[in-house]
C-alpha cells in the first residue's frame, strides 16, 4: 500500500488529492481472503505528490498541553524563573481558596484560574515585564507593571489578587529613590483602601497617615488635576470618621472625640467646607453624648455656618435640631423651642419628612413634660399625620403612641377642670360624656 492511499479519505479530499479507485477480488471462495489493489487513474498523466508538513516536538506540545502548561514552559524557556514561580504560586493559592470556600461559595462558582485564559495571559505579560524591569534596575517600570495587574484584577472583581499586587507595588515603591517618594505615597494610599475595604480601620489609618505625611508640602497631582495632598486629606478624613463611628458604637466617646478633632483639623487643611461642616456636626453630637453641651454648641454653630455658606437647608435643619438638644441640657428651654420651631419650618419647606416627624415629636415631648398639653398634642398630631405618608411602620406606630398620650393629657386637663367645679351641671355633663366617650 502506498503512502498516499494510507491517508484518510477526508484528509485526501481536503488536500485536493485524487482518490484512487480500489478493487476487491476474491481469490478463492473457500479461503475468504481479500486482496486490495490500488489502481491509478488511467487518465491522469502524472502522479500527484504530496508535501505533508511535519510538526516539531515543540509545536506538537503546544497543541497537546494546557494553556497554563504552555505559559509555564514559555516562561522557563525565556528565563523568567521568578515569574514562573509567582505565576504557579498564585494558581495554587486560587485552588486552595476555592477548596477552603467549598461548594456554594463565590469562588467555587467561578471557573478555576487556570481555565481563565485571559487572566493567565495578563499574568504572563505583566509578570515577565516586571521581572525584566527589575533585572535592569528599572524599578519604576516594574512598579507600573505590578500596578497594571492590581488594577486589572480589581476591575475583574478578584480582590485577593488585586490586594496581592498592591502589596507588591508597595514593596517595589521602596526601591524607587529618584521620585521623592511619589510612588511610595501612591502605594500607601492603595494599601489604605485595601485595608478599609476589609474593615481594618486602624491599619487603614496608619497607611493613610503615611500617605498624608509623604505628600505634605508636595505639588504632585493626580489624573483629575487635584494635588495628592488634598486627596490624602480627603482619605484621612473619611477613615477618621469611620473609625470614630465605630468607637461611638462601642461607647468609646473620649477616643471618638480625639479622632473627630483630628478629622476636623484635616478637613480644615483641605479647605473643604462640606468636610469641615460634617466633622463639626459629628464632633458636636459626640460632645452631647458625654454631657458637654457647651463644647457641643461651639461645634454645632460651626456646622451651622458651613451649611449657610453652602446653602444647605437640610444641614441647617439638622444643626437647629442638635442645638435644641444642647440647649435643653443647659436648661434653656425657650431657646431650645425656638431652634426646634426653626427646624420644623425648614423641614416642611425642604420636604424632609422623617426629620419633620422626629422634630415634631421632640417639640411635643418638651411641651408635654412641662404640662403644656394643648401644644404637645398639636405637635404630636403633626408628627402622626406626616408619618402616615411614609413607608415606615415602626415610626408610624411610635407617633400613634405619642399622639394618644398627647390627646389623653389634653383631655385630662378638661376633665379635671370640670371635676373641680363640682356642681350639678358639670356632673351631668361628665356623666353624659362617660356614656359616649367623645371629646370633652
Amino acid at each position: 500500500m502506498s503512502a498516499v492511499s494510507a491517508l484518510p479519505i477526508q484528509l485526501a479530499n481536503k488536500l485536493s488529492i485524487p482518490t484512487q479507485q480500489t478493487a476487491i477480488t476474491k481469490s478463492a471462495p473457500e479461503s475468504e481472503n481479500y486482496e486490495i489493489h490500488l489502481i491509478n487513474d488511467k487518465d491522469a498523466k502524472n502522479q500527484v505528490q504530496m508535501d505533508i508538513k511535519e510538526f516539531s516536538k515543540r509545536e506538537a506540545a503546544v497543541h497537546r498541553n494546557s494553556h497554563k502548561q504552555n505559559i509555564c514552559i514559555e516562561m522557563l524557556q525565556e528565563g523568567f524563573h521568578k515569574s514562573f514561580r509567582e505565576f504557579f504560586t498564585l494558581i495554587e493559592k486560587w485552588n486552595a481558596l476555592r477548596e477552603a470556600g467549598g461548594p456554594g461559595s463565590d469562588i467555587w462558582l467561578e471557573k478555576p484560574l487556570e481555565e481563565q485564559h485571559d487572566k493567565l495571559d495578563q499574568l504572563q505579560h505583566f509578570l515577565t515585564r516586571a521581572e525584566a524591569a527589575q533585572r535592569a534596575g528599572h524599578h519604576d517600570d516594574a512598579y507600573k507593571n505590578q500596578l497594571a495587574l492590581a488594577n486589572y484584577f480589581k476591575d475583574s472583581g478578584d480582590s485577593w489578587l488585586s490586594d496581592y499586587f498592591f502589596e507588591c507595588c508597595f514593596q517595589t515603591s521602596k526601591l524607587i529613590i529618584l521620585d521623592g517618594g511619589k510612588r511610595e505615597a501612591e502605594a500607601y494610599a492603595n494599601l489604605g483602601l485595601v485595608k478599609e475595604r476589609h474593615g481594618q480601620l486602624e491599619k487603614a489609618v496608619e497607611h493613610f497617615e503615611a500617605f498624608y505625611n509623604l505628600t505634605l508640602g508636595r505639588i504632585w497631582k493626580d489624573e483629575t488635576g487635584r494635588t495628592q495632598h488634598t486627596v490624602a486629606c480627603e482619605n484621612l478624613w473619611r477613615i477618621y470618621a469611620l473609625l470614630a463611628d465605630k468607637m461611638l458604637e462601642n461607647k468609646e466617646h473620649q477616643q471618638a472625640i480625639r479622632i473627630l478633632s483630628k478629622a476636623f483639623a484635616v478637613a480644615k487643611e483641605a479647605g473643604d467646607n462640606k468636610m469641615k461642616g460634617e466633622s463639626a456636626y459629628r464632633l458636636g453630637l459626640a460632645y452631647l453624648s458625654i454631657g458637654n453641651p457647651e463644647a457641643a454648641i461651639s461645634s454645632l454653630n460651626t456646622y451651622m455656618e458651613m451649611c449657610k455658606t453652602l446653602g444647605d437647608n437640610v444641614g441647617i435643619g439638622k444643626a437647629n435640631e442638635a442645638l435644641s438638644k444642647a440647649l435643653e441640657k443647659q436648661g434653656k428651654i425657650s431657646d431650645c423651642i425656638q431652634y426646634l420651631e426653626k427646624f420644623i419650618e425648614i423641614a416642611k419647606n425642604s420636604n424632609v419628612s422623617e426629620s419633620l416627624v422626629e422634630s415634631c415629636i421632640c417639640l411635643g415631648d418638651i411641651f408635654n413634660a412641662r404640662g403644656r398639653y394643648q401644644e404637645a398634642c398639636k405637635h404630636f398630631g403633626e408628627a402622626y399625620n406626616s408619618a402616615c405618608h411614609l413607608p415606615n411602620v415602626p415610626l408610624l406606630e411610635e407617633t400613634q403612641v405619642y399622639y394618644g398620650i398627647g390627646q389623653a393629657h389634653k383631655m385630662m386637663m378638661e376633665f379635671s377642670s370640670h371635676t373641680e367645679v363640682a356642681d350639678l351641671v358639670t356632673m351631668k355633663y361628665l356623666l353624659e360624656w362617660k356614656e359616649n366617650r367623645s371629646d370633652l
